[in-house]
């Protein structure tokens, strides 16, 4: 396979010749139109962008259209994802089946060209981008991945896993503190394979950068260990293929190349202005723009004869490049049968056959362990069968118990590290573990504690938008957690969590809840998943142990029930709740109260279950229900019904330690019998 800087850059020619006009033009003016048809979008930045973004299609991107999930292309990140005119302009071109019809349906409900690029959505986009410096995130995330996947298979000789990711990012990328968080780390971890062509057009959408934004950002990326190049005028291909060689020829630092543009470049009256940022250009700018760039006012949506040449030839290249490749991997699955059969299953983004054996199973025990260290003990045993397991923890190691024993950190000097280190970067974490789950080789996770969730909750829900896995280890769950106090103690994080559509969100009452909560969140191969875990020891429950693995993967299961007769009132409760609740049925069967008490580590879960199941784990006709959950009540209402009640928090907690704290809020069992009974009417 020949993977040299000299065939990425083929071919050699750099002058602007009226072939690459004709091309970079016909990008521009696609992106115009597809804009003034929908009026609305963003035009400035791929009028700005295009003659980059020509030449590093055509010239230096490893990819392949016909098959977009080639393994090993480079990634194309359009972190700016306001500029979505100028990727579908591109897709279009480059051959990736995006119909002209399409991108005159630009911004339409239905359409393949919304008005921010989705990756499940449109053919060729490798993340779906908008949130400004997500795409930098995950883009680091994709870097990661690579470095990993090599460590892991590449042998003397056949280098099957070797790309390169490549990002275009904005001004509002380099404002955004998570795009911070993610090149400050990549600059440490020494990503040499990833280039940020930042688009340096001193314009945001109030006006000019400089009413909040002055600082030297090469300067900066410096400081971060970056390999910084500036290109002073965007339009000059020459210098965009001397810097995008610079970079790719920087092994040891990833890449930042600043390119000063001109947004809107072309039109006569709003190009340098905030006016071609977010608005169409209007029709009569539209075609000023037009006639100053010597492009035909009709027909709207011009390809001409001879654009796409330099489009094919790339595509070309690109198939020659991926046969290439098949042919080296099925070498080297000849020299290396084991890692040969592992190396596609990891690519397909298959598991191991029979993982679930190695989940570990846990003795009734009154003295328990908290669930993050149950949680520690299933890493543990997953991961010599899951080799896919990758992750880590905002500098909460010890909190989180995420660390895998006898895994060496991922670092600058051991690619084959498992773990890895994010700092106090915690909206950084989330996006980087959702470009490590695009490659579909890994079951990225990584740990904090619950209440900053809310620090990376973007990341959460594009992780769900996108359908990709991630798995939150989030853990000092409830106010329970104790000293620390309210700024440290969760209320309306779990419910906030539960409001993100297709995520996941699993409270387990203890250690055999917790091992199966992995279960589920490992076989969730399409969807994140949050674990909200404990700080403080819980019981291990004799009747989790019989019946956790049946009732986790279902999100609600009955786990005991009266002695003799119907039950008179439902008891539902999460996490540490649980065991209050079990010990209340207990106390109120001695009184002759009937009650079930139902574990819902999971609502989402649940949800999913058909209604034969649900009404047999919450009987319709038993309508005095009590939720207990150290949390905010929203949406208990769905389970408990009309005559149904919260035990809940809608408070915040207080620094004490947590015994204090759960007689001082109610969570005992007496006062939850006490509720029961008051409900009854007793």
């Amino acid at each position: 396979m020949t993977t040299d800087l000299e065939t990425r850059a083929a071919p050699s020619e750099t002058e602007t010749s009226d072939a690459d006009r004709l091309a970079i033009d016909t990008i521009r003016f696609l992106a115009v139109d597809m804009v003034e048809a929908a009026a609305s979008g963003h035009p400035g930045a791929p009028l700005g962008q295009a003659p980059l973004a020509y030449l590093l299609w055509t010239r230096h991107l490893r990819h392949h259209p016909d098959d977009p999930d080639w393994p090993n292309r480079d990634r194309f990140v359009l972190s700016c994802g306001h500029a979505s005119a100028l990727l579908y302009a591109l897709l279009h071109l480059a051959g990736y089946g995006l119909p002209l019809e399409e991108l005159k349906r630009f911004r339409q409900l239905g359409s393949k060209t919304p008005g921010h690029p989705e990756r499940e959505l449109t053919r060729g986009v490798e993340t779906t981008t908008g949130p400004l410096g997500q795409g930098v995130g995950n883009a680091v995330g994709m870097a990661i991945a690579e470095q990993l996947l090599g460590a892991r298979f590449n042998r003397e000789g056949f280098p099957v896993i070797d790309y390169r990711t490549w990002v275009f990012a904005s001004d509002g990328d380099m404002m955004e503190g998570v795009a911070s968080e993610a090149c400050s780390l990549a600059g440490h971890l020494k990503l040499g394979k990833l280039t940020v062509f930042y688009d340096d057009n001193d314009v945001s959408i109030d006006g000019p950068t400089s009413l909040a934004f002055s600082e030297d950002v090469g300067a900066r990326f410096a400081a971060y260990g970056w390999h910084v190049q500036r290109v002073d005028d965007g339009n000059d291909l020459a210098a965009l293929e001397a810097a995008i060689r610079g970079a790719a020829a920087e092994s040891e630092r990833p890449s930042l190349v600043v390119v000063r543009t001109v947004i809107g470049y072309g039109s006569p009256h709003k190009a340098g202005t905030a006016d071609v940022h977010g608005s169409p250009l209007g029709k009569e700018e539209a075609e000023a723009t037009k006639r100053a760039l010597g492009w035909p006012l009709e027909p709207l949506f011009h390809v001409p004869e001879g654009a796409r040449a330099p489009f094919e030839e790339a595509r070309e290249r690109g198939r020659q490049m991926q046969a290439e490749w098949e042919e080296l991997v099925a070498r080297y699955a000849a020299a290396h049968l084991e890692e040969g059969r592992e190396l596609r299953a990891r690519l397909a983004g298959e598991l191991p056959e029979g993982w679930q054996g190695a989940l570990p199973t846990f003795e009734p025990d009154e003295k328990g362990m908290a669930t993050r260290a149950a949680s520690g003990k299933v890493l543990e045993a997953l991961a010599p069968v899951l080799p896919q397991l990758v992750g880590g923890s905002a500098d909460l190691t010890p909190s989180n118990n995420t660390k895998i024993k006898g895994s060496a950190d991922f670092s600058a000097a051991e690619r084959n590290g498992r773990y890895l280190r994010f700092g106090v970067r915690e909206h950084a974490m989330g996006s980087i573990l959702n470009g490590i789950a695009l490659s579909r080789a890994f079951v990225p996770y990584g740990g904090t504690i619950l209440i900053f969730s809310d620090y990376m909750r973007p990341p959460i829900r594009l992780a769900a938008l996108m359908g990709v896995q991630a798995v939150y280890v989030f853990t000092h769950d409830s106010v329970f957690l104790g000293e620390d106090g309210p700024t440290h103690q969760p209320i309306e994080q779990l419910a906030a969590l539960r409001a993100v559509p297709r995520l996941a969100v699993i409270r387990p009452a203890d250690a055999n809840e917790t091992a199966q909560a992995w279960r589920v969140a490992i076989e969730r191969r399409h969807a994140p998943t949050a674990l909200a875990l404990t700080r403080q020891n819980l019981p291990v429950l004799a009747e989790t142990r019989e019946h956790a693995a049946a009732g986790v993967g279902r999100g609600a299961y009955v786990l005991a029930d009266p002695a003799e007769g119907e039950p008179e009132a439902l008891l539902l409760a999460t996490g540490s709740e649980v065991s209050v609740a079990l010990a209340a049925h207990k106390a109120l069967a001695a009184e002759g109260v009937r009650t079930r008490v139902v574990s819902m580590p999971c609502w989402e879960l649940f949800a999913a279950e058909d209604q034969e199941y649900r009404d047999a784990v919450l009987p319709p006709g038993v309508r005095k229900r009590l939720a207990v959950e150290a949390g905010a009540p929203q949406g208990w209402h769905r389970w408990v019904g009309e005559e149904g009640e919260v035990h809940g928090l809608d408070r915040f907690g207080a620094s004490s330690p947590y015994k204090d704290l759960a007689k001082a809020f109610g969570f005992t069992p007496d006062v939850v019998a006490a509720r029961v009974k008051k409900m009854l009417g007793q």
